[in-house]
């Protein structure tokens, strides 16, 4: 079966440059609204594991088409009014999350992302106008102006399942990582051959991993960010609370370098985390639970 035609619409999207001026404007707009770290890690999804927005849409949209429904019953008029209104106020907290998301991904993704949001604040101003048409007693164009709003919105919602499914923003980029990584343990290098601190890049198995050696202690981690697949070797180590992280070059997530936990996003998956020994002078690594 052969793709929609309005994929190859939306494909082209990806390479609209002519929409980064828009974007860096609103990147910074959004950088600029929402400053403390801690209210960004609650936006990106940081405590719950995955990002926020994806779950929070899940209430205008639903509130929307199920006032869709109810607006081809006749009598339901003022319970489909009150899910609009419910629809409307929940797109606040939903935006800020999509915006926080949107504002630390790649050229390509940004573009798709505005698009995504030019459809869901258009849908959002066309139920509002429904509510004032209501208001003014004229049901009809309200309704028109509600069913207007939800093709909108499902529109929006096309561009954000192409934006999480084919263009793989805020999926996980190291999930792969235990199944590809063959279980057991396996050879990483000699001891003396891995300089203290820093952060350097190893291949064991065709995996890239991030090796930070203290004294005896080896810390080893997939050197793929899960926020964006970033090298992490390229960062830089900082101290958080008196634990060595290790800070993506490309968005600053910051990642505990002893257990791959998130310390601060966007990304909202920790990092995969090798076990290690020392075995005749070499170091050996094994990734618990890996399948490949």
């Amino acid at each position: 079966m052969k793709p929609l035609p309005a994929l190859e619409l939306v494909t082209r999207l990806e390479d609209a440059e002519w929409l980064d001026p828009l974007a860096k404007s609103v990147r910074k707009a959004v950088k600029k609204v929402i400053k403390p770290r801690w209210a960004r890690d609650i936006l990106h999804g940081v405590p719950i594991g995955h990002p926020v927005h994806p779950l929070a849409v899940q209430v205008p949209i639903g509130a929307w088409l199920s006032a869709g429904v109810l607006d081809a019953v006749p009598g339901a008029e003022k319970a489909a009014r009150l899910l609009i209104g419910v629809g409307a106020l929940s797109v606040v907290p939903s935006a800020l999350a999509g915006f926080t998301d949107w504002s630390q991904l790649h050229p390509q993704q940004q573009r798709v992302g505005l698009v995504h949001a030019a459809a869901n604040v258009t849908a959002t101003g066309l139920y509002a106008a429904s509510l004032v048409q209501r208001a003014r007693g004229s049901q009809g164009s309200g309704k028109v102006l509600a069913y207007l709003g939800l093709a909108t919105v499902s529109a929006g919602g096309f561009l954000g399942g192409h934006l999480s499914y084919r263009q793989a923003a805020g999926v996980n980029h190291s999930e792969e990582i235990p199944h590809r990584f063959p279980s057991g343990w396996h050879s990483l290098a000699p001891l003396v051959e891995l300089p203290e601190g820093g952060l350097h890049k190893r291949e064991v198995a065709g995996i890239p991993l991030l090796v930070h050696r203290e004294g005896d202690t080896v810390n080893v981690l997939s050197n793929v960010c899960s926020h964006l697949s970033g090298p992490l070797n390229e960062g830089k180590i900082k101290d958080d609370g008196g634990e060595a992280c290790v800070v993506c070059p490309w968005h600053r997530s910051t990642f505990s370098l002893r257990t791959g936990e998130v310390k601060a996003g966007p990304a909202t998956s920790r990092q995969p985390v090798f076990q290690t020994r020392v075995s005749g002078e070499v170091v050996e690594v094994c990734l618990p639970g890996a399948d490949g």
